[in-house]
């Protein structure tokens, strides 16, 4: 209660004492809250983010780098860096994931992918963080650090562990060796909304300069929603043309791409599988568990496509054999 009325005090501030209510807007997998700001004839996001557990600036130089590149995302009308507030203009109330059915994903990912064309268009090195061996590598060691060891009990040997740091090290090579350009890290259904200048893009924060098939990995193998494999793949041509057209660092030949996508999607689905464990684990966020199968099953598919991948896909074999000798379910 004390964080909100220090929130309630600098909005007085910040909207020069205009009456306004408050009421919450959403949460995300983070610290992060966001309110939503009622004044007369408009509203308002506010961002509270403790400053001992999150940084608001990422998130207000990233906001300028990508309204530079022409997208929708939110405006920054007020901030307090030192007590971690921010006042953002309002994308609305409709997420891709709540609009999302088999008649309206065509165009809505058509947006989402002609955005994110945009955004990729304007990149240049030493603007961003680089997505580099260390920060891939720190987010796939979730997967043995919390999915493997806490949610499912296992404790890995010394011939497991080679193998596990030896497909790490084969999927670094290719993410380091695909076209850089600016990744938002968290493209999804959840952060993309639906409004007037399609989409908004929310939770940009985190935002990386890395290999050019990561977004297109979160949007179209998304974590929150499933789509034929036929279907992900006409998507992922669609992407690599207008890519090409638009003079974007991705191969000529699409199965080149492809495997780039499916790859990207490995290294992403083992760090989502860490990810969701650790928020169970340690946060008690356990929503994020009726997501895991999905995952999984993407994680799985192509792992089996590629030869070099296999050897890590038996071991996930055999553990889902011991979770289900040991009645393990998520």
């Amino acid at each position: 209660m004390q964080r909100q009325q220090q929130l309630q005090d600098w909005l007085n501030q910040a909207l020069d004492g205009e009456a306004f209510t408050l009421a919450p807007a959403s949460a995300d997998a983070s610290f992060r809250r966001y309110f939503r700001v009622t004044l007369p004839g408009r509203t308002l996001i506010a961002m509270d983010a403790p400053p001992q557990h999150e940084n608001c600036e990422p998130f207000v130089r990233v906001a300028e780098v990508f309204a530079k590149a022409g997208v929708h995302v939110p405006q920054v009308l007020g901030q307090d860096l030192a007590q971690g507030f921010l006042l953002l203009s309002d994308l609305g109330n409709t997420t891709y994931l709540s609009a999302l059915n088999e008649s309206s994903a065509g165009d809505l990912y058509r947006d989402a992918t002609d955005a994110l064309i945009k955004i990729q268009q304007t990149s240049r090195p030493n603007v961003l963080p680089d997505y580099d061996a260390a920060l891939l590598s720190r987010e796939m060691q979730l997967l043995p650090d919390w999915y493997l060891s806490r949610q499912l009990g296992i404790q890995l040997d010394d011939k497991q562990q080679v193998l596990i740091q030896q497909t790490f090290d084969t999927l670094n090579r290719n993410i380091l060796g695909q076209g850089q350009v600016y990744v938002h890290r968290d493209y999804h259904s959840r952060n993309l909304m639906v409004c007037d200048a399609n989409p908004g893009i929310l939770d940009f924060q985190d935002a990386v300069y890395g290999a050019i098939t990561y977004d297109l990995v979160s949007l179209l193998k998304d974590a929150y929603i499933r789509w034929e494999e036929d279907q992900v793949l006409d998507w992922v041509v669609r992407y690599w043309q207008k890519a090409k057209q638009a003079g974007l660092p991705v191969p000529t030949d699409i199965a080149d791409f492809y495997r780039d996508f499916e790859w990207m999607g490995v290294q992403r689905h083992i760090k989502v599988l860490g990810i969701f464990a650790r928020l169970s684990h340690r946060d008690g966020k356990d929503d994020y568990l009726k997501d895991m199968p999905l995952v999984s099953d993407y994680l799985r598919r192509a792992c089996d496509r590629y030869i070099e991948l296999r050897p890590f896909l038996r071991l996930l074999n055999q553990f889902e054999n011991f979770q289900t000798q040991t009645g393990y379910t998520f």
